[in-house]
């Protein structure tokens, strides 16, 4: 039977849309939350996947991006900025959207995902704050 389990993340972590046209295009921040869910068929034992593998999967990912500067490479205004002060930061070729975030973490799990598991989907779902989030999701078989 197809049994979905998850675990969230948290982190902190500061960007801008410079091309946005109301406020987010000023530096700011968020608390970050990913809702990750990995869907397959239990094993012999019973599960999914032990929740101890997901986070030794996840947490670095999380940890790279905690307290750090989410910098769409294109922002010249901020890679200038960062090319003379040495800060947290890392680049991405895409608008740092909560969208492309989850895109981001998914890819990365999915390219994770240890060998001969029995996960059939996974599903990354990036708060932004309490109400707003995107998702996403990718069949794996």
């Amino acid at each position: 039977m197809q049994t979905i389990i998850a675990k969230e993340f948290r982190w902190e972590m500061g960007h801008r849309l410079p091309d946005h046209a109301g406020l987010c295009r000023n530096i700011h921040g968020h608390s970050y939350v990913a809702d990750v869910r990995l869907c397959g068929e239990p094993d012999a034992s019973g599960m999914v996947m032990d929740y101890f593998d997901v986070k030794t999967m996840v947490q670095p990912l999380i940890d790279e991006l905690d307290h750090c500067f989410l910098c769409d490479r294109s922002d010249s205004v901020m890679m200038d900025f960062f090319a003379t002060n040495a800060m947290k930061v890392v680049t991405i070729d895409v608008p740092s959207t909560a969208e492309n975030i989850a895109a981001m973490l998914l890819r990365r799990i999915v390219e994770r995902l240890p060998h001969g598991h029995s996960i059939d989907s996974v599903t990354v779902r990036v708060f932004e704050t309490e109400k707003t989030f995107a998702e996403v999701s990718a069949t794996i078989r």
